[in-house]
């Protein structure tokens, strides 16, 4: 099924697929969990729009490039562009919060470190970044209040406060504007909280957004 951006009170989005921009270690717990140093500034890398699918569609997985691990994040659909933006003006941008999986291949990604070579083998592969429907910007409240949970096979996996990002928000976007634009129909990836994990075949995962969404899928 071909992937398209969606609103969750069905409501349509016109807006197209554009670029996905991601945030590594935005949260100090995950950070640690992986033995890697807290950044100092937005460590950034770009997923192509290849990378979309749905993610209450089973998820398709690499079967022979090493094990594939889930990362829950908070994705913003950007609305606007944002071009050299200041963090004020950020928010307005945003038109809707949904939930994403960046999906990593966590063998070859830490191969690709020791060498320092970019991360886009394990983490660009077509179908690496399910999303879920986004929830309109002005539904949503104080984003600083929203929780992201993952369970697998019914065990909780991930339970990130959104509060604890090393970079919040506007400050995020605000950055990624200086080095390049973005635009309507892109979206951002804000970081995942601790507990990241391999995933299996038949594995069934529950995403939920604070009561705001809960979507629920299985690995093909």
């Amino acid at each position: 099924m071909l992937y398209q951006h969606r609103f969750s009170d069905d409501r349509p989005c016109e807006l197209p697929n554009g670029k996905i921009v991601c945030v590594g270690r935005n949260y100090a717990e995950h950070a640690r969990e992986l033995n890697n140093p807290i950044p100092k500034q937005p460590l950034l890398f770009i997923k192509p729009s290849t990378a979309l699918a749905a993610l209450d569609q089973p998820l398709a997985i690499p079967r022979d490039r090493g094990e594939c691990h889930h990362e829950l994040e908070l994705a913003l659909l950007i609305g606007q562009p944002l071009s050299e933006a200041r963090a004020e003006e950020t928010l307005a941008a945003i038109a809707g919060y949904g939930l994403a999986l960046d999906l990593t291949l966590r063998e070859l990604q830490s191969q690709l470190k020791e060498k320092g070579q970019p991360w886009e083998r394990a983490k660009a592969f077509d179908g690496a970044c399910p999303v879920s429907a986004f929830v309109p910007a002005a539904a949503v409240g104080d984003w600083k209040a929203l929780r992201l949970q993952l369970q697998r096979n019914g065990a909780l996996q991930q339970d990130g406060q959104c509060r604890d990002m090393l970079f919040p928000i506007e400050a995020l976007l605000a950055d990624i504007s200086q080095s390049f634009t973005l635009l309507p129909g892109d979206i951002v990836l804000t970081g995942t909280p601790a507990g990241v994990g391999p995933l299996n075949p038949g594995d069934r995962l529950r995403c939920e957004l604070d009561g705001l969404l809960t979507v629920e899928t299985t690995v093909g």
